[in-house]
Formats: structure tokens, sequence, C-alpha cells
């Protein structure tokens, strides 16, 4: 349990640090494709957040709440694609 613990305290502060980056190119990014990219690339780094609140305190019912955020995440990234491939048209 103690090296759980330690491994969330290592863990949340990179992936926070990731999330700030990927915010800052959110707003920043010059093109849409960019900002949603950024945006799979936040909604990746939350399911690792979920992940290791999930193993740090031995909750797996978490873990599904992990795999249903990264189904919504691809469908979203899916409706993308194809909102690009049908304007291309």
């Amino acid at each position: 349990m103690i090296l759980q613990a330690v491994d969330f305290t290592v863990i949340l502060p990179l992936l926070m640090v990731a999330v700030f980056l990927t915010l800052i190119r959110l707003i920043k990014g010059p093109t849409l494709s960019d900002r949603v990219v950024a945006l799979d690339l936040m909604s990746t780094l939350g399911i690792g957040v979920i992940a290791a609140y999930a193993i740090a305190y031995n909750e797996p019912i978490f873990l599904d709440v992990a795999l249903i955020v990264a189904l919504v995440s691809f469908l979203g990234t899916i409706a993308f694609a194809y909102y690009v491939e049908k304007g291309t048209k």
C-alpha cells in the first residue's frame, strides 16, 4: 500500500504538468485539428489520473469509469474525423 501511495504522489504531478502543457497547446493551437488532438490527449491524461487513483486506493470500479471515458473520447475523435472528411469533399 505504501508503494502505491508513493507512486500516486509521483505520477499525479507528472500528469498535471502534462495536462498544463496540453492546455497551452489547446489554447494556442493554430488549427482546429491541433486543438482536437490536444483535447483528445487531455482526455487520455484524465484516464491516466483515474487509473492511478484506482490503483493507489484499490478501487477497481474506477477502471470501469476510465474505460467508459476512453470509449466516449474515441467516439468524439471518430466524429471529428468524419466531420473533417466530409468537409474536404
